[in-house]
């Protein structure tokens, strides 16, 4: 054969330059190098396994193939054409014949009704898989009916249950028991004492261009005489046109009113009004109450008619100086009132209603109230420091405002401010007016008054509301220290 390619490239010119590179070295005649290795000879078979082994491993009796089917795959002769283990076509399924050649099939098939694969076997006669294209309308208008129906059943079962079988949480025939203790409001309760006071308490409603507001007052005098505080009505005395004052009563009822006269010293004021059959307030003595007496304050708080509070008589004869009381800017008052503490809640809308002791006289009238102060912004509401003008003091003020429309006061006739020595206070004397009481008894700026009659002077408002207790032409006795000396003179106070 080589021989022959030989020739057949040497013909072509190249024969000797092909046997010199692929040609058989010389001497050598066969296609492999002599001297090659002997084959290794194969090892001899393994021993049979051990008899126990053979019975424990080997095949069964009567079965050729080396493992064993499952049940109704080969074995069966009858295998069930739903067997997912075997089917007629076994023995021309590909993917059992180890020797079939390897080709890509179609997409697979879910069931869902898509294109079978190119090839695939039928599927056997009784199996069918469903779908929603397999519905017709006949059947899907059965299959909604009976949904509702089906609904419809379960509410009505459900309304039984729910009426019927379960306890019913509304009972139209329940009730419940009432406990009727004995109500016990003996004479001078609180209760007993508002009473009878709350139809002489009246709110007074005022309202000028610049606006409106709400206070209280009380019925004094069966001729329609209303006593209030001056700072209640002092923006509609000093208002022009389109103002109005009214008085309205416990029973809602609400007449005009007029100013019978009114005092910007003692912030009092009286109204007089025309209403007919008129409940009048009893006025008690200021002079005979105590601390720790119990009161009821009523009134119009923040506009609130018909409030009723109470408490007790926290401290008597507390000098206060009210400039534009009740935080009325506008008013014109400029008083010092010899006040009765007390802890009964007092708010805005209360000034001019009544204090009332425990047989329910009116022993004050309500008039300004402690606040608190944080920089410039005045916190208002009660905080338990309520005052009250005594009525002792407003009873003589009323009946000049009723009488004559205006007040004369009892004036010693002296500027002077508040000092003390550690030891004791007093009222500086700074400035004497010509002709006064002061100048006719001698007193001289620079003495320090510390007592009129029986009574301590604690400042210069003390020496006011002290002076004030006083009649106008009525004597007193006066104490004050001059260099170091106390002297004692007897002054006959004049009005102002």
């Amino acid at each position: 054969m080589t021989e022959q390619n030989g020739r057949a490239y040497g013909g072509n010119g190249r024969s000797s330059a092909l046997e010199s590179a692929f040609g058989r070295p010389p001497g050598v005649e066969s296609s492999f190098a002599p001297g090659a290795p002997p084959l290794t000879p194969p090892a001899p078979p393994p021993p049979p396994p051990a008899p126990g082994l053979r019975r424990l491993f080997s095949r069964p009796s009567g079965v050729a193939d080396s493992f064993d089917p499952p049940p109704g795959a080969i074995r069966d002769t009858t295998p069930p054409p739903e067997s997912p283990w075997w089917k007629p076509d076994a023995d021309r399924d590909p993917w059992r014949d180890a020797r079939s050649p390897a080709s890509l099939g179609g997409p697979p098939d879910f069931g869902d009704g898509g294109p079978a694969p190119v090839g695939a076997p039928e599927e056997p006669a009784g199996r069918r898989r469903w779908g929603l294209r397999n519905i017709t309308l006949t059947a899907a208008v059965v299959l909604l009916v009976a949904g509702l129906l089906t609904g419809i059943a379960g509410g009505v079962v459900g309304y039984l249950a729910a009426d019927r079988i379960t306890p019913a949480l509304l009972d139209p025939n329940a009730t419940l028991s009432q406990v009727s203790p004995s109500v016990n409001r003996p004479p001078g309760s609180v209760a007993d004492i508002a009473k009878r006071v709350l139809p002489v308490v009246v709110s007074v409603e005022v309202s000028t261009a610049g606006g409106s507001g709400t206070g209280s007052g009380v019925v004094i005098s069966g001729q329609g005489y209303v006593l209030t505080n001056n700072h209640v009505v002092s923006q509609f005395a000093t208002a022009g046109a389109g103002r109005s004052l009214r008085v309205r009563f416990s029973d809602q009822s609400a007449v005009d009113a007029r100013i019978a006269g009114r005092d910007p010293k003692t912030d009092l004021a009286v109204l007089k009004i025309d209403k007919p059959g008129l409940t009048v307030a009893q006025l008690g003595d200021s002079s005979k109450i105590a601390v720790g007496d119990p009161v009821i304050a009523i009134g119009s708080p923040l506009g609130l008619a018909g409030t009723v509070t109470s408490g007790i008589i926290s401290a008597l004869d507390r000098p206060v100086r009210l400039g534009g009381a009740g935080g009325n800017s506008g008013s014109d008052t400029n008083a010092v009132i010899n006040a009765i503490q007390t802890d009964a809640s007092i708010n805005p809308g209360n000034s001019g209603g009544a204090l009332v002791d425990g047989s329910g006289a009116v022993i004050g009238v309500n008039s300004a109230i402690a606040t608190l102060s944080t920089g410039s912004t005045n916190q208002s509401g009660s905080i338990g420091l309520g005052f009250a003008i005594p009525i002792n003091e407003a009873r003589q003020i009323a009946e000049q405002l009723i009488r004559t429309g205006k007040v004369q006061h009892a004036t010693l006739g002296v500027t002077a401010r508040s000092v003390t020595d550690g030891a004791r206070d007093g009222a500086l004397v700074e400035s004497v007016a010509a002709g006064s009481a002061a100048a006719d008894a001698g007193i001289k700026a620079g003495d320090v008054i510390t007592r009129i009659g029986d009574r301590l002077v604690g400042g210069s408002d003390d020496l006011v509301v002290q002076v004030r207790a006083h009649k106008v032409g009525e004597k007193v006795q006066l104490t004050y220290v001059r260099g170091g000396r106390t002297v004692k003179v007897a002054v006959t106070l004049r009005g102002d």
